[in-house]
């Protein structure tokens, strides 16, 4: 049914404009522009889990109907995406968001980890549209 030649060139995108938007969010926390609260922690937590869900039910529903050829890198590139984003929000939640250097890289990589999972997801569905194939 889903027949990707899985070029998935979209993957590379991805990864560039989710590191730019994780490089801004990191400015504007130093420059106080953003502050990162305990409840955007929870919701990234809970973003993060409902992706994962969502996932495996795609990947479940795919391999049914016979195209799991079709789930080339994009797939695992959200998988990193939820994985990382899960991490640390809970590494913030469990800590607070330190005041700093260390503070501001982890809000960086949080943002990076989740515009990532929504650029990954957006390549996934991209590759299961079969939008690659010529």
């Amino acid at each position: 049914m889903f027949s990707c030649n899985c070029k998935c060139n979209c993957n590379l995108f991805a990864v560039i404009g989710s590191l730019i938007v994780g490089i801004i969010a990191a400015f504007l926390q130093t420059t106080g522009a953003i502050v990162v609260t305990p409840a955007f922690l929870w919701v990234v937590l809970g973003i993060a889990v409902a992706y994962l869900a969502v996932l495996a039910v795609s990947v479940a529903l795919n391999r049914r109907d016979g195209g799991f050829d079709c789930l080339c890198p994009s797939l695992g590139t959200a998988i990193i995406g939820v994985l990382a984003s899960a991490l640390f929000s809970v590494v913030l939640l469990g800590v607070g968001v330190p005041a700093g250097a260390v503070g501001v890289i982890l809000v960086g990589l949080l943002v990076f980890s989740l515009a990532l999972l929504i650029s990954a997801t957006a390549c996934f569905v991209r590759c299961l549209a079969n939008c690659d194939s010529e």
